[in-house]
Order: structure tokens, then C-alpha cells, then sequence
């Protein structure tokens, strides 16, 4: 079982002013001690189930292109990207940026969003939902022409709103044959079917048995769409408090070891995490000593691993 780190709170010690340096021992840490993946929400207000709006909250991609220079191991992207906030265009050079920056490290999260309040708060034109799907399916099947070749396709492209004349990609991705593309949610009616049709992962959220019915539908949806259900990375996303003596109310090492093997038997190869206090360099010790090292061997291994 794979490991991931999403930072979803930058509310830490020292202000505004400690939030870059902070940051970076944070997620120079987590490449060393082990995590396969680190994520940063795509957000501009705090959400609500993590803090208050006014809280400091960073722009997604600017902040793993930071991240990129930090870090040398672990794969880098958004959890997840809200599909109005850049056009199509811009999420395909986006993410090929962030990959070549990278060294071939990057995860195209993508979603179809949620957050009308931050959205209207800064006068961002939010569409309705059913717009928002029609507009992911388009923005997904632009980046996959993008990532097609030498330099993309080179063609026109006509989708149900975006009409590029010519879809040129220089450089191309080191990614090969694409960066990794993460379709987040859990929505079975069209979220997992996008899954099915055009992405690399999905991601989901819930009880052990939650997150192994969701997969159940997203295999449902494979079969109608003819599509190999084990070529997709299961993933799913939790929250975790851990020290190394369970104190008030956080899990022990073997606890979360046992948390993490409840969702490698539901089927997921790759949970990614939001570590509470994960600024105390003491949590990510804890984590990359006691825990990453006893669940590698969980569950069945990503079929982006063996690509």
C-alpha cells in the first residue's frame, strides 16, 4: 500500500511569515521519511470541515511548484483540483509544467468542485453543476490529445464548451505515457464514470465499507464503459491524529497501522492522509518510522506502479 500526505491546514506557529519555511521542512521531511505522494487542497478559502474561511489558505499550483524544488522523491498534485478554476488549456500546460519541474513527478487531481462561497467571494465564475461535469469531461479529454505524442496531437479539438484550433504541448511531459491523471469524488452517477473513461485513479472518502462500495460502482461503471477495472490506482482520503502514546484522543503507530489495513482490505492501494499537527516534525517521524514501513505489503500493489 502506497501513502500519501495531503497538507489541508496552514495554521501553524509563527503567522503568515513562518507559513514558507514551515512548509518546506514539512514536505522535505515527508519525501525523506517515505511518503509516496504529497497534496495540497485546491482552494482559496479555508473549508469549512477544516477551520474558518479567513483562515491562511495558499493557491495549489503555485505552491507545488515550491514543492517541486523541495522535495526529490515523492509524486506532487492537487486533492483535488476544481475544474472552473483555469481553462483547459492552462490545466494541460499547468500540470506538463509541473512535471518537467519535477523530474516526472506530477498528478493531474481534477474534480468538478464544490465551493461556491470562495467561489463567489472573489468573483469567480462558478457554472452550474451539470456545466462543471460537461466541462471536466472536456477538460479531460484535451490533456490526454495534450499528452498524446511528440507534442500533443496538433489539432483542432471540439468538445461541448472548449473548441482549441491547435493542441500543442512543448515540452511534452516526462511523465510517459502521461502524467497520472486522479478524477476526485465519489459521485456514482458521473464522477465514477469519468473515472472509468479517462483517468488514472479515482479518489474517495469514508468507513472502510464506504470506500469498498464506491469501488464496487466504479468496476459497475468499467464494464459498461469496456475498461480494465484493475488498471485504475484505488485511492482514498482520511484524516489522522497519531503520537507515539495514543494522548488525548490520537491513534497509536499500530493503530494506525490497523486504520490503514482496513482500507488495503476495502480494496484501496494508496490512502493519503491529513496528518493533525503535522507541523511537530515529531508526527511525520513517527509515521515514517513506525508506520509506512509495516504497510507496504497491504492490499494489492497500483497498476501505476508496474506501467
Amino acid at each position: 500500500m502506497k501513502v500519501g500526505l495531503q497538507i489541508s491546514s496552514f495554521s501553524w506557529p509563527g503567522g503568515d511569515a513562518a507559513i514558507g519555511p514551515t512548509l518546506a521542512r514539512i514536505v522535505q521531511q515527508a519525501d525523506e521519511v517515505g511518503f509516496d505522494s504529497i497534496w495540497v487542497m485546491d482552494h482559496f478559502f479555508q473549508i469549512r470541515s477544516v477551520g474558518a474561511p479567513d483562515e491562511p489558505m495558499l493557491e495549489g499550483f503555485t505552491t507545488l511548484g515550491y514543492l517541486a524544488a523541495l522535495t526529490r522523491r515523492a509524486r506532487l498534485g492537487l486533492m483535488v483540483g476544481g475544474i472552473h478554476y483555469r481553462h483547459p488549456g492552462v490545466w494541460l500546460k499547468a500540470v506538463t509544467t509541473l512535471d518537467v519541474l519535477s523530474g516526472g513527478r506530477a498528478w493531474m487531481g481534477i474534480g468538478a468542485a464544490w465551493n461556491e462561497e470562495e467561489s463567489r467571494g472573489l468573483g469567480i465564475p462558478m457554472p452550474p453543476l451539470p456545466e462543471r461535469f460537461e466541462l471536466l469531461e472536456d477538460t479531460l479529454r484535451l490533456v490526454r490529445d495534450g499528452w498524446t505524442g511528440e507534442h500533443g496531437t496538433g489539432e483542432r479539438f471540439e468538445g461541448r464548451h472548449v473548441h482549441a484550433t491547435r493542441v500543442l504541448n512543448s515540452p511534452q511531459s516526462l511523465s510517459r505515457p502521461r502524467p497520472p491523471i486522479l478524477v476526485g469524488g465519489g459521485g456514482e452517477l458521473r464522477t465514477l464514470r469519468l473515472v472509468a473513461r479517462y483517468a488514472d485513479a479515482c479518489n474517495v472518502f469514508g468507513t472502510p465499507e464506504q470506500v469498498a462500495h464506491k469501488y464496487a460502482v466504479l468496476r459497475g461503471h468499467c464494464q459498461a464503459e469496456r475498461r480494465d477495472f484493475g488498471s485504475i490506482e484505488l485511492t482514498n482520503l482520511t484524516s489522522v491524529s497519531v503520537t507515539a502514546d495514543g494522548r488525548t484522543g490520537s491513534m497509536t503507530p499500530a493503530g494506525m497501522v490497523d486504520r490503514l489495513g482496513g482500507w488495503a482490505d476495502a480494496g484501496s492501494m494508496h490512502t493519503i492522509v491529513s496528518v493533525r499537527n503535522v507541523w511537530d516534525p515529531a508526527r511525520l517521524e513517527i509515521i515514517g518510522r513506525d508506520v509506512l514501513p509495516q504497510v507496504r505489503d497491504l492490499g494489492r500493489p497500483s497498476p501505476l506502479d508496474r506501467a
